[in-house]
This record gives structure tokens, sequence and C-alpha cells, in this order.
């Protein structure tokens, strides 16, 4: 099967696609503007009005293509019953947008029995789509461009990817087990995307995510043969009654 092919087997693709250029063009022109409009919710997290804009854009398209409900970070309500739903991070990496240094992404997840079976990343300043899932494959699309996505080989030193804004003391901790590493930092799912894309072999996040923060990055590693691992070594999970995920470990 050839490349296309594959890409037009994904659930809702063109549909998503077309969602994410639409709302990355808006977001984009917020993100230009000096005026950024922040405010900040009751855990004191930041927000954007390219995270409402993104998110009621987002919300609207699903809607049009499923029925399944939607879980946004920007939604009243972080739960549902169903067995299938869309968990969506309308802007992914809020402070990465603030201080303008461009990692910041899209994430739109389709969960079904607790477990993301695909995802799409989208980059807004690199125009890239990241998409994958499970058993699907994982794929990069710049323009007409497309690229199949394989986990490497760890190598030597080994690549260790970790946040930007979060580089606490226990990731130093983690990291410091090995005794020959590259360390690479990034904000958003871009660290997973890294992982999938073969740019690094590790990312270990010790400190607090949210469900939407990682489920569609989740999908995109594991269809490019990677792992989402919490320290119990289990599969990452979501649908979870505390929104908020565990520890995990990201593996080539």
């Amino acid at each position: 099967m050839d490349i296309n092919s594959k890409l037009r087997q994904l659930d809702y693709f063109m549909e998503i696609q077309d969602c994410l250029q639409e709302c990355s063009s808006k977001i984009i022109e917020i993100y230009n503007e000096f005026d950024q409009s922040i405010s900040y919710k009751p855990d004191n997290s930041p927000l954007t009005k390219a995270d409402i804009v993104s998110h009621e854009l987002i919300e609207k398209r699903l809607s049009s293509i499923s029925s399944y409900p939607i879980i946004s970070e920007e939604s009243d309500n972080f739960y549902t019953k169903e067995s299938k739903y869309w968990l969506v991070d309308p802007l992914d990496g809020t402070k990465e947008f603030i201080s303008k240094n461009g990692e910041f992404t899209i994430n739109i997840a389709l969960i079904e029995n607790r477990y993301p079976i695909l995802g799409y990343v989208y980059s807004p300043i690199k125009k890239t789509l990241y998409v994958g899932g499970l058993n699907k494959g994982a794929f990069k699309v710049i323009d007409s461009s497309i690229e199949e996505l394989f986990v490497s080989p760890s190598q030597d030193p080994i690549r260790i990817v970790a946040s930007r804004n979060h580089l606490n003391e226990e990731t130093k901790k983690y990291i410091s087990q090995f005794k020959n590493f590259t360390l690479l930092q990034a904000g958003s799912s871009i660290k997973l995307c890294m992982i999938a894309e073969g740019l690094a072999d590790i990312y270990p996040r010790l400190a607090p995510t949210s469900e939407w923060d990682t489920a569609a990055a989740q999908a995109i590693v594991e269809g490019a043969g990677g792992s989402v691992r919490d320290l119990n070594n289990e599969r990452l999970a979501y649908q979870k009654n505390d929104i908020l995920n565990p520890y995990f470990i990201v593996k080539a």
C-alpha cells in the first residue's frame, strides 16, 4: 500500500487536516499581535484568545463530522462515560505561545476504551502535521510532502528530550542515571513527536500533565513503534476520574 493510501485510511483525515489548518491561521494571527489578551484560570495556568478561538473552531468541526462527545481543555466538563470520544488540547504549550518561541501545537485525539486510537498534532509555526495510531502507522505531513515515521534504535550517546519549562529535580535525577547522554529540550507535545520521528530516544515526564496534553502524541508515538508507559510499565490510559496523568516515560 502506498503512503497516500495509508493516510486516506485514517479516520477523518481530510476533515481534521482542514480544521487544523484553519485553527493554525487564526492562532498565528493572534500570535503576531502585540496584545495577546492573556488571562489566568483558577489553577493559575495562562489562557489566551488563541486557546478560545481554536477550541471553538475544533468543537464546531468535530461536532459536524461525528456524534462522539468532545472533551477539551477549554470544556466545562472533563469526563464522559461514552467509550469513544474526542480529547482535544486547542493550544498545547500556551507558555511557549506567550514567550513566542514557536513550540506550541494543536492536539486532537480519538479515544476508544480508554486508549488513544488516533492522534493529530499540528505545529502552526512549522505548518507541520503529525498523525498516527497504534497499528495504523505514523506520518509527518508538510504541504504535499508526506513522510512515514519510525522510532530509531537508541543512539550512543542516548538522546534524552525534556521539557523546556518543567525540568525539575525529579527529572534531573532520572537523567543522571545515564552516563553518556545528549539533552534536548522542547515545549508541548513536540517532545513526543521527536521520539516518533527518530530524533530522540527517551522522554521522561516526571511532572504534572493532563490527559489532553499527551493523548494525540501518544497515538503517534505508538504508530511509529514507540511506547508511552507509566512508572509501573503500564500503557498510559485515559478516561480517569482525575484528568491528571501519572508520571510516564516515552521510549523509542
